[in-house]
């Protein structure tokens, strides 16, 4: 059993920069960021392997940076340039498991944190 907590969430406005992190009880491979907005379905944002290979859902390209610290069981999600569509809960995710490219895109990992909350107002 892995367990995830995540902090980091706030509200801020349009063009603005949030850093989220999520510490996890052991590292696992695969290792990602999925949020989900008010009326829509669990979008995966972002993955990092434990080699550093990374993927990004093409809403966030060029303004979210995942990045991972395996020293500190730790996981981070750097977003830039935020826009009210990006108001959402932000949920870490953690598998075992390889292909973390497309398990981000199936959603197919087995542990997930609570998740911290993101608002992005206009």
């Amino acid at each position: 059993q892995v367990q995830l907590a995540e902090s980091g969430g706030d509200t801020v406005q349009a063009g603005g920069s949030l850093k989220l992190s999520c510490v996890a009880s052991v590292n696992t491979y695969c290792m990602a960021w999925f949020r989900q907005g008010p009326g829509t379905e669990r979008e995966g944002v972002a993955v990092i392997d434990s080699y550093g290979v990374t993927s990004y859902a093409d809403s966030v390209k060029g303004r979210f940076t995942i990045s991972r610290d395996k020293s500190k069981n730790s996981l981070y999600l750097q977003m830039n340039s935020l826009k009210p569509e990006d108001t959402a809960l932000y949920s870490c995710a953690a598998d075992g498991g390889s292909d973390c490219e497309r398990r981000l895109h199936r959603r197919m990992f087995d542990y997930w944190g609570q998740g911290t909350q993101v608002n992005v107002s206009s």
